[in-house]
């Protein structure tokens, strides 16, 4: 092998080096940026809304709304007594579950009886961070939620 030949080879071998470690680096930067971008898909809700406060959503719980009545009044101190067995327990619900029936609520895609209905009034003040408070609040409260799957 000639010594131009192996200058040659040597060269090629060394840019070849370099452009698959720069790709390997662009890998790891597009895959950085993936991560951050999942990470901040899981940090907002499946209903869009912004991140929950527990203690705000505790507070506003207990408010008097328009219909001058508070969710605590229906559903019970924590979301798990409901003073009407047609009513639902709240405590331990999936926050992404209440934060789109109260969107529903809000909008009135979800409503027609005297029990909807209620709840549309209620939801109509609510601002899509209150929302997501009582989500997030209601979320964190252990749940006395039960399977009726098999129930007879």
């Amino acid at each position: 092998m000639s010594r131009a030949m192996t200058k040659t080879s040597m060269t090629l071998l060394a840019v070849a080096c370099a452009l698959a470690l720069s790709a390997c680096g662009g890998s790891e930067k597009a895959a950085e940026g993936e991560h951050a971008a999942t990470e901040t898909a899981h940090a907002s809700s499946s209903a869009g809304m912004p991140n929950g406060h527990i203690e705000a959503g505790k507070a506003l719980a207990s408010k008097k709304g328009a219909t001058g009545q508070a969710c605590v009044d229906c559903h019970g101190a924590d979301g798990n007594s409901p003073i009407d067995a047609t009513y639902p327990k709240l405590g331990g619900q999936y926050a992404d579950y209440i934060e789109h029936a109260l969107q529903a609520y809000r909008s009135g895609d979800r409503g027609g009886s005297t029990t909807t209905d209620l709840m549309g009034s209620q939801a109509k003040e609510l601002t899509d961070q209150q929302i997501a408070d009582l989500a997030a609040y209601y979320g964190s409260v252990t749940g006395q939620l039960r399977d009726l799957h098999n129930a007879e």
